[in-house]
């Protein structure tokens, strides 16, 4: 692994996670000294993280973390809530008895999570732990793969980790999740799209209504400020 794609995975890490919050500056001295790697090394890091959306470079300025906001959730969601549907439909024509065997299992891991039994939170670390990831690999459909696995991927994960898999609705998500795997599992492609339309789609509004009461709460503090 080269220094630059470490340090582009730690911050893309700490961006998704909040650890380096929405609107912040981007410190080049600072991130090129913790690291112990060149400002060349550095840059293209931060080029990387401008790549996947995380990241807005403005000249003379420099690198900023993106700001979540309500307006750009609704367009991330309205793309995945058409895109995840035809992934689910086409899931349940083509994943092979062994993968959603696995993906059952993976469900059953999530479930003996602590957080997820005391209803607190429905945390999913990236990538084949990611019951989303792991079912948008079994469409089968490279360019859906592509679009919703790469650039959008983080950005998507930045919103449902900071906002969206915390408080009542985490047992409520996991129960959607098995249903989408019981259509999946009996071949019903349309009934497993309209039942992933319907989760994103309830996601959405869980993490619409919590960006806005931030917004209001950002703009009540400016106020008395």
């Amino acid at each position: 692994m080269s220094l630059s794609f470490h340090v582009f995975h730690t911050l893309q890490q700490r961006i998704v996670e909040g650890d380096i919050p929405p609107g912040s500056k981007i410190s080049e001295p600072e991130l090129a000294r913790e690291f112990n790697v060149s400002r060349s090394s550095l840059r293209e890091a931060i080029q990387r993280l401008e790549a996947g959306g995380l990241v807005i470079r403005t000249p003379n300025v420099g690198a900023r973390v993106i700001t979540l906001s309500a307006a750009k959730l609704i367009e991330i969601y309205e793309i995945r809530e058409a895109l995840e549907g035809m992934a689910c439909r086409l899931a349940a024509e083509r994943m092979t008895v062994q993968q959603i065997d696995e993906l059952k299992q993976l469900l059953a891991d999530h479930a003996k999570a602590e957080s997820l039994q005391s209803g607190q939170s429905y945390y999913q670390s990236e990538g084949d732990v990611d019951f989303h990831y792991r079912l948008i690999h079994g469409s089968q459909n490279q360019q859906l793969i592509d679009w919703l696995c790469g650039e959008l991927y983080q950005l998507v994960r930045m919103y449902r980790v900071q906002f969206g898999m915390a408080g009542p609705r985490a047992k409520t998500a996991f129960k959607e999740h098995s249903q989408i795997v019981d259509a999946i599992a009996s071949g019903d492609g349309e009934l497993a799209e309209m039942l992933m339309r319907r989760h994103i789609a309830a996601s959405r509004k869980n993490i619409q209504v919590k960006l806005q009461l931030q917004e209001q709460e950002d703009v009540a503090s400016i106020s008395r400020s």
